[in-house]
């Protein structure tokens, strides 16, 4: 008999139990025919800064357009640079690129997959503005080194905590650290909306008042626009659902971590490179990610006997072509060109069962003998 198929991300069984509240509250949208912004939006808006611990949450359309807003929003351009990291989505990027800056790579920790803090500090330049900390995976960067790097250089600290929604190092919730915390709510992430949505939070009330115009074409009184801004708005349904979903992130991430921790035991002694926690940090594992050398004949392994795998950003951004021109060569990063190499996203979901796990660390196990 086969084994049963079990999927890298299960998100039908995530949000069924929630189907009838999502459907009453986007048809209170729809019935009351305002689509963008709005109720819904300003709701949902309050109860995030308040989840997340920050003063101010402003409702964007994506985590990519979050990231963009907080390198506008410190007035970055041509001939600055951001530091961050190779081993992240593109949008990590992106935001110092949409601005006429250079990102600048280094490399990470090889045990978190997190910015390492003492390449940072040796990157630095006279034309470095700010550094984006990507919370990779659900786990928080090393914020004190990190804080500590700005404060001495007169650096702004953007978080990126697109997989990282709840979060904590050290007692604090992350994106509520640095200058602004960006978020994406994505349907693969920790909390989903019903398509693209993101936030940006931040405590300092004059970069959120302009975030909020520049999200809205650069205005705050219709029709008049105090600087060229963007369409950045979040639509009011994917506010309805995230108000809806919201109450559940604690409890989702809960199941989460009980999943994790039980993986470390049932993996414990394989010839594989488990993710753990550093000292003071709360992994939110939006993935259970493990280092596997020969990771695609594993892969193609794991799915003969039913199990669903992925791997993320399996070209790091350094050596994309897109950033050719900057100049760095295979071997440069050490670290994150080995993660892009060997790293495999083993089924993880709040609603996976304990038999659903045991499948997959069973043929685990069976893999390596």
């Amino acid at each position: 008999m086969s084994q049963p198929f079990v999927p890298p991300l299960d998100l039908q069984s995530l949000l069924s139990p929630h189907r009838e509240a999502i459907a009453a509250a986007v048809a209170e949208v729809i019935d009351s025919c305002h689509y963008v912004l709005g109720p819904k939006v300003e709701a949902f808006e309050e109860a995030f800064a308040a989840y997340s611990e920050s003063a101010h949450c402003i409702g964007v359309n994506s985590g990519t357009s979050a990231l963009h807003l907080a390198t506008r929003l410190l007035d970055i351009g041509p001939g600055d640079e951001v530091i961050t990291t190779p081993y992240t989505f593109a949008s990590s990027a992106w935001c110092a690129s949409y601005q006429g800056a250079t990102p600048v790579f280094v490399d990470i920790d090889p045990a978190t997959f997190c910015i390492d803090p003492a390449a940072v500090e040796a990157a630095v330049t006279p034309r470095t503005k700010a550094i984006v900390a990507v919370h990779l995976y659900g786990h928080p960067c090393e914020m004190d080194a990190l804080k500590a790097i700005c404060q001495k250089h007169d650096l702004a600290l953007i978080e990126d905590a697109a997989q990282a929604h709840g979060a904590r190092y050290k007692g604090k919730r992350v994106g509520a650290i640095g200058d602004m915390g960006c978020f994406s709510f994505y349907p693969t992430k920790n909390l989903p909306c019903a398509g693209e949505g993101g936030a940006l939070t931040t405590d300092c009330d004059k970069l959120a008042a302009r975030g909020r115009s520049l999200r809205n074409h650069g205005s705050t009184v219709r029709y008049f626009h105090e600087e060229v801004g963007y369409n950045y708005r979040m639509e009011a349904i994917q506010g309805a659902v995230l108000g809806v979903l919201l109450p559940n992130l604690e409890g989702w991430t809960e199941a989460r971590r009980r999943l994790a921790h039980r993986y470390h035991e049932l993996l414990d002694g394989l010839p594989l490179q488990l993710p753990r926690e550093a000292e003071g940090c709360e992994s939110v594992y939006h993935l259970y990610t493990v280092l596997a050398p020969e990771r695609d004949k594993l892969i193609a392994t794991l799915k003969e006997q039913g199990v669903g795998t992925s791997n993320h950003y399996p070209r790091a951004m350094h050596l994309q072509p897109c950033y050719a021109d900057l100049g760095y060569k295979e071997g440069s990063l050490p670290a994150a060109e080995r993660a892009a190499r060997e790293a495999v996203n083993l089924p993880m979901f709040p609603t996976m069962t304990l038999e659903q796990q045991d499948t997959v660390c069973a043929a685990l196990r069976a893999y390596f003998g």
